[in-house]
């Protein structure tokens, strides 16, 4: 790895936190509809799973 992409490396926890926390401030302003609602409800799921799914596989490692 060079030393610029070695300065760039961010911590890929905090970046999934950072995700699924983006989806919920992005779902939030959807409007209000039935079909936004229950998309809205599974893409953060979907979101949360990637953090959680990174932790556990980390876990696994050590």
């Amino acid at each position: 790895m060079t030393k610029k992409q070695n300065s760039k490396r961010y911590d890929l926890e905090d970046r999934t936190l950072k995700f699924a926390r983006g989806v919920r401030t992005f779902v939030r302003k959807l409007p209000k509809t039935t079909g936004n609602i229950e998309d809205g409800k599974q893409v953060i799921r979907s979101s949360g799973s990637v953090g959680a799914n990174y932790i556990e596989a980390n876990e696994s490692l050590s």
